[in-house]
């Protein structure tokens, strides 16, 4: 087949047949910062810096900063990867594309001091803060405000508690959705932290700044931290690398996503189940055209939750690889250089599972006579625990025993604890013993909710504020400079 055919359906990996490739807006908001015309594109703006600093230093000749930034404008990735393809370098292939186009005077300046991972590290640094601070936050804090915006509404609304599958004391709706909302705003702050932690470097082939020191011998790993502040990057702390970047920083941001990426997918299984037959608390409002099986017609299946945790069951064996990624032997080898690339697919594969879910959560209403028909299922157990509590705080020498025994009784005669209390004379004597505001409690188990509520509208006001883009973000931009790359020359 001519590549010049190739089509979605000729793709090797669903991540672009299906998901990143198939919708367009989430091509167009990660293409220009994970795509391979996107690193070309990054790995160019790092050889821009160093050529700016150079200048900027006295050492290359005025000018060359704005004669490499026109060359950048007109290279393109075929060029670069058919000089790939002759030379077997994809570095040396780029810097080949940019010299090209440069006066004799100024080529021997593009890429002197470099090593390929000078430049691939640093790129990669860039693009990843460069995504997370315009796309993956962005997302993330858009879904998280949806959860807010849901959890507020039905902070009140009572629902059974769950533990271990089986009904245990009564929550609120909103009580369920403020747990991940407040999990959720921890993992945008961690990744925030983590992006802005990423590292780049510019220390040579050893990573002892071997090239730099015969210009600078006093103190080469100057020009490294010059030239990386054009891209609002710093080097590792003291500025010791091998050949490649530490790979503690890019272990941090991967972390971060799969824990973020694992919160998802609980909150995707949570509301599978609460979709299933036999609970139903969340009906699928996506609308009739979504056919749920190919020979059940009623069938609506919850398809956007499955998807979620599908994709986390694939992506979050990829933190394995990255922690491999670690080792790099003696300066450096080849070992993490093909799996390294992958890196890319986990961020594009979090983000998004992140639009999935939200627009999966905004096409869910909450099915309030379920909830109260499961509520209603276990009123005649939910009250074991209150009337336990209440007993111990009048004194009594044996509260939980007492309780238990109580629970064991009502099995046994096939009613529920609720009307034992209310119709059996021991029963009722252990009422008697309550306080009056305990004793309500025991009886009407719907008021025994703890703090679901207030707690509720507690985490939402905190990350409504916290979730502040701005704040979020402010770690992860570039000064100016780092725009136009090209500074006047230092005195």
């Amino acid at each position: 087949m001519p590549r010049e055919s190739f089509q979605p359906s000729d793709c090797l990996s669903p991540l672009d047949s299906r998901y990143y490739g198939a919708d367009p807006a989430v091509f167009a908001a990660l293409h220009p910062y994970l795509s391979e015309e996107a690193v070309l594109a990054y790995q160019i703006k790092v050889e821009q810096a160093l050529v700016a600093e150079l200048e900027a230093a006295g050492i290359a000749p005025r000018g060359i900063s704005s004669l490499v930034a026109g060359a950048a404008g007109q290279i393109t990735g075929a060029e670069v990867y058919a000089e790939e393809q002759r030379i077997h370098h994809n570095i040396r292939a780029l810097v080949n594309c940019i010299r090209t186009r440069l006066p004799d005077r100024c080529r021997g300046y593009v890429h002197l001091f470099a090593t390929s991972n000078d430049i691939m590290d640093t790129a990669k640094a860039v693009s990843l803060r460069d995504v997370c601070r315009e796309v993956v936050l962005p997302d993330l804090c858009a879904m998280v405000a949806a959860l807010i915006e849901r959890a507020r509404a039905y902070a009140d609304a009572p629902q059974i508690g769950r533990t271990h599958g089986r009904h245990a004391e009564p929550i609120t709706v909103g009580y369920w959705l403020a747990n991940f909302v407040d999990r959720l705003g921890q993992r945008a702050e961690v990744i925030s932290q983590a992006a802005a932690n990423l590292r780049g470097k510019f220390s040579g082939a050893v990573g002892a700044h071997n090239a730099l020191a015969l210009r600078f011998p006093d103190e080469p790993a100057m020009f490294e931290t010059r030239m990386l502040a054009r891209l609002g990057l710093r080097p590792p702390e003291n500025s010791v690398s091998t050949q490649v970047v530490q790979p503690e920083y890019l272990t941090d941001l991967a972390h971060a996503l799969v824990s973020g990426f694992s919160v998802l997918a609980n909150l995707a299984d949570d509301c599978r189940h609460l979709m299933r037959s036999e609970i139903e608390e969340l009906q699928d409002r996506g609308g009739a055209a979504r056919v749920g099986s190919s020979t059940m017609p009623h069938k609506i299946n919850p398809k956007d939750f499955e998807n979620v945790k599908s994709l986390w069951k694939a992506f979050l064996p990829r933190i394995i690889t990255v922690y491999l990624d670690q080792l790099s032997e003696h300066q450096r080898d080849l070992t993490n250089s093909a799996s390294s690339r992958f890196f890319n697919e986990l961020v594009a594969g979090f983000d998004y599972a992140v639009r999935r879910l939200h627009d999966a959560i905004g096409k869910v209403e909450i099915n309030h006579d379920a909830l109260e028909r499961n509520l209603a299922q276990s009123d005649r157990w939910t009250v074991a625990e209150p009337l336990y509590i209440s007993l111990a705080l009048t004194g009594h020498p044996d509260p939980y025993d007492a309780s238990r025994s109580l629970v064991a009784r009502a099995r046994d005669s096939h009613v529920g604890l609720l009307s034992l209390l209310k119709d059996d004379p021991a029963g009722a004597k252990l009422l008697d013993q309550l306080d009056p505001e305990h004793r309500e409690m025991v009886l009407n188990p719907r008021k025994y909710i703890g703090d679901s509520a207030s707690r509720t509208r507690l985490v939402c006001d905190a990350w409504k504020s916290r979730l502040d883009l701005p704040r979020l973000t402010a770690p992860l931009q570039r000064p100016c400079e780092a725009e136009g790359l090209i500074v006047a020359q230092r005195e």
